[in-house]
């Protein structure tokens, strides 16, 4: 009988996608697995493919099991992700919190993909690639966002995380993204409009929108501005890490994946750094430049600094004020400060499935192996089922919150016009 060896996820920990705390003794096992010539020679000097298909390579093996996701459970609805992503200690602060309840991550999937959304997973399709929500969490915590900060994120994809950023740093902040591919800075613009024009989150916050800009983020021109906080979404080689350095203004951060750890660094002087490891990860690695049949590489411009018209800093302002006479008037009618509406919670009578990684003598896998107490047979969930549902009331799904900044400014004696540019011309 072939031995093996199982090595489980706890809940809240294992390897998100592009992140995982069971790493290091992960990849011990690979590689003494490796060392001992029980991983075939065919296996080891296998290339990387699209699909897990047969043995595959040591490094391979290592990079797929990384970036499944998995390092929390799968929610029914953003609000039960994000739940779970606290649970395990992914999210730890409440502004992050905030931000990720705001923006659905669905919203940023192609419909046929959606019902992967909720899950700790990766997803890429053609040039679209969204990371693990555990991975933008901490990406998030570390970062330390506040209001008023300038942002760079570096292979902006769809454009999901400038939009949870740009709710942190709200009206006054800088917030500027590059992309390489032309289709999906397209594709980010579309969520983006569809974010600005649908959402109610937007209501709720101060919105510092994203500007995107094509071309590759390791030639932009040498003059521009530098940021208070920096995020690359893709392995940084070693020998551009003080490129990225370079971006950052004293005091600033920057977090990117440098030699398979995620890796936060603090400017502390012009010449002084603190380098942090956050976890290990595995990410696809920056597409280095092509040059120009001249030689010469094609720098990106970025988007200069805005600066805001009268006419929409008063709209700031107006809006800021009757934000503050909502809270004040339901502070007076509750006795205390806004509350957030209970979430709806569906009943589960299903048990969660284990995350587990298989080892094996000849091969390395990552499967899914059922929870021993998945094992109780029909009749006991059954029995189970309907004890729980002559205990449990049945529960109903709560009214869906109102948009109080919307009705407030629909109800001043202001022209139409003026009420619609106050919400930015938004449809609901």
């Amino acid at each position: 009988m072939r031995s093996q060896a199982v090595v489980r996820r706890r809940r809240g920990g294992g390897g998100g996608g592009g992140g995982c705390l069971r790493r290091p003794r992960l990849e011990r096992r690979c590689r003494a697995a490796d060392a001992r010539g029980t991983l075939p020679r065919s296996c080891r000097s296998q290339p990387r493919r699209s699909e897990l298909v047969g043995r595959p390579s040591l490094e391979y093996c290592l990079s797929v099991i990384l970036n499944m996701g998995g390092a929390v459970s799968a929610g029914e609805d953003n609000d039960e992700l994000i739940d779970n992503l606290k649970e395990a200690q992914y999210i730890r602060t409440e502004l992050v919190e905030q931000a990720f309840r705001a923006i659905d991550r669905a919203d940023y999937y192609l419909e046929e993909f959606k019902e992967n959304a909720y899950k700790d997973l990766a997803w890429k399709h053609g040039n679209i690639h969204l990371s693990a929500p555990c991975i933008y969490s901490e990406v998030m915590e570390a970062l330390d966002l506040q209001p008023g900060l300038s942002f760079l994120n570096l292979g902006s994809g769809t454009g999901y995380l400038s939009s949870m950023v740009g709710l942190i740093l709200g009206p006054f902040g800088v917030n500027h993204g590059v992309e390489l591919h032309s289709d999906v800075i397209e594709y980010a613009k579309q969520k983006l409009d569809f974010f600005i024009r649908t959402s109610d989150s937007f209501d709720k916050f101060d919105f510092c929108e994203p500007s995107f800009v094509t071309g590759n983020c390791l030639e932009i021109s040498p003059d521009c501005s530098q940021y208070d906080r920096v995020y690359c979404g893709a392995g940084v080689q070693k020998e551009h890490e003080e490129y990225m350095k370079n971006l950052l203004k004293v005091g600033g951060i920057l977090v990117m994946p440098l030699e398979e750890k995620l890796t936060k660094i603090t400017r502390t002087g012009p010449s002084a750094w603190e380098t942090k490891k956050i976890l290990a990860v595995s990410f696809a690695p920056l597409i280095q430049p092509c040059h120009s049949e001249s030689g010469k590489s094609r720098l990106v411009q970025l988007p200069p600094v805005a600066v805001r018209s009268l006419q929409d800093l008063a709209r700031i302002a107006i809006r800021g004020t009757i934000k503050k006479v909502i809270h004040q008037e339901t502070v007076s009618k509750n006795g205390n400060g806004l509350k957030n509406t209970p979430r709806f919670k569906r009943r589960r009578v299903r048990r969660r499935r284990m995350e587990t990684i298989v080892f094996l003598d000849k091969e390395v896998f990552a499967s899914r192996i059922s929870n021993p107490s998945d094992d109780n047979s029909c009749e006991d969930l059954e029995e189970e089922r309907r004890e729980e549902e002559e205990k449990t009331p049945p529960e109903t799904k709560p009214d869906p919150p109102v948009n109080f900044l919307r009705q407030k400014v629909l109800s001043l004696p202001l022209p139409d016009p003026l009420k619609y540019y106050l919400l930015y011309y938004r449809e609901k």
